[in-house]
């Protein structure tokens, strides 16, 4: 840990000091009250260390980060039977893109674009009797975390603005691969993205995908590990909407953004590090969380590859 240690505080010193050219995500009009210059990093580790710098204990709304945990319950509730509804493929195409689901007809190419996400807290619909209580219960337990909560300033924000979100829906409805109420189920979706932590938090509720013997204080298991290595699959290939191959080539881990500006990146046996900065690059991902986590895992030479 002393390594990390020393490594992360001279590129967050650097880093800190680079004019960030990102725009806070505005479309999202609670985003847009959020100071452009926060700027926070946690590392956890799987021997339960962990090291943090800057805005790192700060709470913020995670947005698509959120759609890892929405899957992972998923996947656990409804298996193999998932990829039925939405593929595991990269877009290659905006987050929010209508043209793609005409082409698969209905199919979102996979769970970290929207409708891929809408699509999954459909399938969470037909398992938890009430779902925003049942997912929020479920993040609290595989984060030992009681103080887990959505933002409900920015759910009505998501939802007030998420004309686009509604369109998707509706759309995929049409095909028939939303069998619940559209309103329900996108009540349920802003909700999720909605959920805040901290980096601190972020990189311990993600240590299930990093350590093959991870289970819950309850002793429970999250994922088997083979769906813990589909999940970081679906992550590296995925994790950045059409900007997934750059932070692969860039970072080469496993990882997850979200437009609040939040990056979490995963090290399989390693550890989970998590950044905050909340400008974004043109594609929607951190401009400052892209550089840092580059340059971490070039100084660290800790790629997967």
């Amino acid at each position: 840990m002393e390594n990390y240690k020393n490594i992360i505080e001279d590129i967050y010193s650097d880093v800190k000091k680079v004019d960030d050219i990102g725009k806070v995500a505005n479309y999202i009009p609670e985003l847009a009250f959020i100071k452009a210059a926060n700027f926070g990093v946690h590392i956890s580790t799987i021997n339960k260390e962990g090291f943090g710098v800057g805005n790192f204990d700060k709470k913020f709304s995670i947005q698509s980060i959120s759609k890892i945990l929405s899957l992972t319950l998923a996947y656990k509730l409804e298996g193999e039977k998932l990829w039925e509804r939405v593929d595991v493929e990269p877009s290659g195409n905006p987050f929010n893109s209508l043209l793609q689901l005409e082409s698969d007809l209905g199919k979102p190419r996979n769970p970290f674009i929207n409708s891929g996400a809408i699509v999954v807290c459909d399938v969470l619909f037909n398992h938890l009797k009430n779902p925003k209580v049942d997912f929020l219960n479920f993040c609290k337990e595989i984060s030992n975390n009681a103080t887990l909560n959505y933002n409900e300033k920015v759910a009505l924000s998501e939802k007030a603005a998420g004309f686009r979100n509604i369109a998707l829906t509706n759309f995929i409805k049409s095909f028939g691969n939303i069998k619940n109420n559209v309103d329900d189920v996108l009540d349920f979706y802003f909700h999720i993205c909605s959920l805040e932590m901290s980096c601190k938090e972020l990189s311990e509720i993600f240590l299930y995908l990093t350590d093959d013997n991870f289970t819950t204080k309850n002793g429970n298991r999250v994922l088997t590990m083979s769906q813990a290595k589909r999940i970081n699959a679906i992550m590296l290939t995925c994790g950045f909407y059409d900007e997934s191959g750059e932070f692969a080539f860039r970072v080469g881990l496993p990882g997850k953004s979200g437009v609040g500006g939040g990056i979490v990146a995963i090290h399989p046996d390693k550890y989970c590090i998590t950044v905050w900065s909340p400008k974004l690059n043109e594609k929607g991902n951190s401009y400052k969380g892209m550089l840092f986590l580059e340059k971490f895992t070039t100084k660290t030479a800790s790629s997967i590859f």
